[in-house]
């Protein structure tokens, strides 16, 4: 038997060296991005410190070895960490995606772009440190911005037409390759050097969901995209040092990303990069759910308080139909036992119950005091999830993008109530207006759980402060947070 492969090395995958033209080269010159970049900054950080409350967020942060200072190294938000950037950025990353409860971006793949921020403010800070002693300029808060909206163009331009839960991969890959190409940029990488780092993102093997679903669902789910944009960090400096990449990593026949890992399917792009993604983000503002429950949050809340007007409560309700998306049905339609707070924040029966009882929906409310309430579990066995066609149509549109759930109750005195119809969650585009000065608010809550009151003015004022804040070199921003 003879071998017929070829050992020519072949030109680089097209997907690799688009990626690298556009950090390298796309100037950025939409307005809107950049206001919604800067939401998306206070609004990620602000999560950020919500979770610091929560042990078993707090347990993951810090060194690897305890007691371990990093001079000039950056610095964690909220706590007295000074770390390598490799470890902040897992320190960063975990906080902020703790809770779930920051922007969404939802295609053929969901993914939360925020869970860039990790690696870019990790390596933005501790390159600006190292610069300030060596009496260089330091990069200025514009330049993380623009790093975050190319690193959520990345990944959300992918995740338009590809599918990577539909193959058993999570999501966080795409925020492994989109990091490793910001940072790329941050570090000063060549083109072929960016190249060559998201070669070897994409060439590490990814993470299964098997973290994310039922009967395994667990709190991996909350750290994996610290993990991703740390490890990103890592894959940046590797290449850095002239480490040499693997050009054909996705198209290379039998040992490439697409005949190992996706059926052997290239990937297909609806749209060239620029700045549509970060100007299409959604953000999670009122409640800390997952995405494709939030209008049936919000549904929920509405006939929690129709049901008081009446008289009323959840123990008069019989049965629940919500017509919905197919993604919400494939994500998190469950029924039976929930293991954990991980367990219950993907599963819309909780997340309708509990607004549904108690008129409320906090991060606290996925926690075992409050999941123990038997009422929630009776309540949850009365809901039922139906897919409606129209509601996948528009939820894939791309001049749409609607989340939409729609709750009908029938009630145990035979009564139907009116359907209450949610097309678009209140972080969406469409209702910018209504929602960012919420947001604002929502910061401003998440400043007070950690800081005093002389600090959470400082940062605020800074932070909404557009002109300003653009032009603050990154260590002084971060040094605004520092406990």
């Amino acid at each position: 038997m003879s071998s017929s492969n070829s050992t020519v090395r072949p030109a680089p995958d097209q997907v690799l060296t688009d990626i690298a033209e556009y950090v390298l080269g796309a100037d950025i010159r939409s307005d809107l991005a950049y206001e919604t970049a800067r939401h998306c900054l206070i609004d990620t950080l602000g999560c950020g410190l919500e979770a610091l409350e929560y042990p078993a967020c707090a347990k993951l942060l810090g060194p690897i070895v305890p007691g371990t200072q990093v001079p000039n190294g950056a610095k964690v938000p909220g706590t007295p960490f000074q770390l390598d950037p490799v470890q902040a950025a897992f320190n960063i990353g975990v906080m902020i995606r703790w809770l779930d409860f920051n922007d969404t971006f939802l295609a053929a793949e969901w993914g939360h772009p925020s869970d860039n921020l990790g690696g870019i403010l990790a390596t933005a800070d501790w390159l600006s440190r190292q610069a300030v002693a060596a009496g260089r300029k330091p990069l200025l808060m514009k330049d993380v911005l623009t790093a975050m909206i190319r690193a959520h163009e990345i990944q959300g331009v992918i995740a338009l037409e590809n599918s990577f839960n539909r193959v058993g991969l999570d999501h966080v890959v795409l925020v492994k390759v989109a990091s490793t190409a910001v940072i790329g940029r941050l570090l000063g990488l060549t083109r072929e050097e960016i190249i060559n780092a998201l070669s070897l993102a994409w060439v590490d093997g990814q993470s299964l969901r098997t973290y994310r679903h039922a009967p395994n669902t667990g709190s991996r789910k909350s750290w994996a995209a610290g993990d991703a944009t740390s490890r990103a960090v890592r894959l940046a400096l590797i290449a850095k040092t002239g480490e040499m990449g693997y050009p054909s990593v996705l198209s290379a026949k039998t040992w490439g990303f697409y005949d190992v890992l996706f059926k052997g399917q290239p990937f297909k792009f609806q749209r060239a990069y620029g700045s549509y993604v970060m100007e299409n983000v959604l953000f999670k503002i009122s409640y800390p759910a997952e995405f494709h429950s939030q209008t049936a949050v919000e549904a929920a809340m509405q006939l929690h308080q129709r049901l008081r007007e009446m008289g009323l409560s959840a123990a008069d309700i019989e049965h629940i139909r919500v017509r919905t998306h197919e993604a919400c049905i494939r994500i998190i339609d469950k029924k039976g036992p929930l293991a954990n707070p991980a367990d219950r924040d993907h599963c819309i029966q909780y997340m309708m119950a509990v607004p549904l009882l108690l008129g409320r929906l906090t991060a606290a409310d996925y926690e075992d005091e409050v999941a123990r309430d038997p009422r929630i579990d009776a309540l949850r066995a009365r809901i039922e999830c139906v897919e409606d066609p129209q509601f996948t149509r528009d939820y894939l549109d791309p001049e749409k993008r609607s989340i939409a759930n729609a709750v009908t109750l029938k009630l145990k005195d035979g009564r139907t109530l009116d359907e209450v119809v949610v097309e678009y969650p209140i972080g969406h585009r469409r209702r910018r207006q209504e929602g960012i000065p919420l947001l604002v608010e929502k910061f401003r809550r998440n400043l007070a759980r950690r800081f005093p009151e002389k600090q959470q003015r400082a940062i605020a004022q800074l932070s909404l402060d557009p002109a300003r804040l653009e032009q603050t070199p990154v260590n002084e921003y971060v040094d605004l947070y520092v406990i």
